[in-house]
C-alpha cells in the first residue's frame, strides 16, 4: 500500500484551524480530513493531532501521511467543548451558553479560538458545511446566552430585531457595595477612549445612548445581587453604568478596579451573567425564551454571603 506524505509550514495566511490547513494541503473534502485526523494521519510538529479543534500558528509544521485511495471515515463521538454548550438549535439558528473567558469574536489582534470559531467548528462537525453568523456579543469575562444565525440572512433578521430593541436580555450581576434603591434606570451617553475604555460623556455625534434597568434581588453586607435588563446593548454598558453609579461589577478589571475587588472573589471572571434571552424566531415568528442557570462561581459566592439586615 503506497502512502502519500505531505507537509507544510504554517504562515500568516493559513494560521488557524488545522483542518483547514489539511484540506488545502491534501485537496480533500472536509469529511475526509476529519477522518484523517481521527485515524492519526495528521501531525503537528511531529506529534499526532488528536482533534480537528486544534489550532496552528505561524511556524508550526503540519504533516499528513495517508493512503490517497482510502476513504477515511470520521469516528462517531460526542461533541465536548468547554467554551460553550448548546441550549437550542434548529435549521435556522443556534442558541449557546458561553463560558466566561472566551471572546465572542476576534478583536484587531485576530485572536484564534473565539466563540464564533468554536460554534462554526461545531456546526461543520455536526451539520456539514455551515458557519455561525454573529448577531450580538458578550464581553470575554461575561458568561451566558448568545444566539447565532446559521445563514447570513437569518443573522441579519435577528440583528434587525436587536437594532429595534425588540429582544429582551436579562442579566444577573453581583456589584460592590450595598445599593440604596430597590430599582432604577441608568440613562447616559457613552464615549470611547484611546485605550478602548468607555465612559459616560455629554451627548454628541461621537457618543451612544445607553439605557439600563435594574432591580435589587438581594443585599449582602458589602455587595448587592441585581437583575439587569438592557434596553440598549452597547459595549461594556452594564459595567460602565454600575461603576459610574459607584457600584462596580465584582472583579471588573477595567472600571473602578480597586472598589471591584473582594477578598472572597478570586476568580478571573467578573460577576456578570446573561441569564435570559427572548426574541422572535426569524422564520416561524414564534416568541422564544431561553434561560441559563447562574454559574457556579456566583452561586458559591452568594452561598457564603450574609444578607444585610433591614
Amino acid at each position: 500500500m503506497a502512502m502519500t506524505s505531505l507537509s507544510t509550514t504554517v504562515d500568516a495566511d493559513n494560521a488557524g484551524r488545522v483542518d483547514l490547513v489539511a484540506r488545502q494541503l491534501t485537496e480533500s473534502s472536509r469529511s475526509q480530513v476529519r477522518g484523517m485526523v481521527d485515524h492519526g494521519c495528521v501531525s503537528i510538529n511531529g506529534v499526532i493531532c488528536p482533534s480537528i479543534a486544534r489550532t496552528v500558528v505561524v511556524g508550526d509544521v503540519v504533516s499528513i501521511c495517508f493512503d490517497s485511495h482510502q476513504r477515511y471515515k470520521e469516528k462517531k463521538k460526542h461533541w465536548d467543548d468547554r467554551t460553550f454548550s448548546v441550549v437550542f438549535e434548529d435549521n435556522y439558528l443556534i442558541v449557546t451558553d458561553k463560558s466566561a473567558g472566551t471572546l465572542t469574536v476576534p478583536t484587531d489582534h485576530n485572536e484564534l479560538n473565539t466563540l464564533v470559531d468554536r460554534v462554526s467548528l461545531y456546526l461543520s462537525h455536526s451539520r456539514g458545511n455551515r458557519e455561525a453568523w454573529v448577531v450580538h456579543r458578550l464581553d470575554r469575562s461575561v458568561s451566558g446566552l448568545l444566539v447565532f444565525g446559521k445563514q447570513e440572512q437569518v443573522a441579519n433578521q435577528l440583528i434587525e430585531q436587536f437594532r429595534h430593541r425588540k429582544p429582551k436580555r436579562v442579566y444577573t450581576a453581583i456589584v460592590s457595595g450595598v445599593m440604596a434603591n430597590d430599582e432604577g434606570t441608568f440613562r447616559s451617553h457613552l464615549a470611547t477612549g484611546k485605550n478602548l475604555d468607555r465612559y459616560v460623556a455629554p451627548p454628541s455625534s461621537e457618543t451612544e445612548l445607553a439605557i439600563t434597568h435594574y432591580r435589587v434581588l438581594q443585599r449582602m453586607t458589602d455587595t448587592t445581587l441585581v437583575e439587569v435588563t438592557l434596553e440598549t446593548g452597547k459595549r461594556n454598558q452594564i459595567r460602565i453604568h454600575f461603576a459610574d453609579a459607584g457600584y462596580p461589577v465584582l472583579a471588573d478589571p477595567r472600571y473602578r478596579t480597586k472598589q471591584a475587588k473582594h477578598p472572597r472573589w478570586i476568580r478571573a471572571r467578573i460577576a456578570l451573567h446573561a441569564k435570559s434571552l427572548c426574541f422572535q424566531h426569524p422564520n416561524s415568528g414564534e416568541v422564544m425564551t431561553f434561560e441559563s442557570p447562574l454559574p457556579t462561581a456566583m452561586t458559591k459566592f452568594l452561598a457564603g454571603s450574609r444578607s444585610k439586615s433591614k
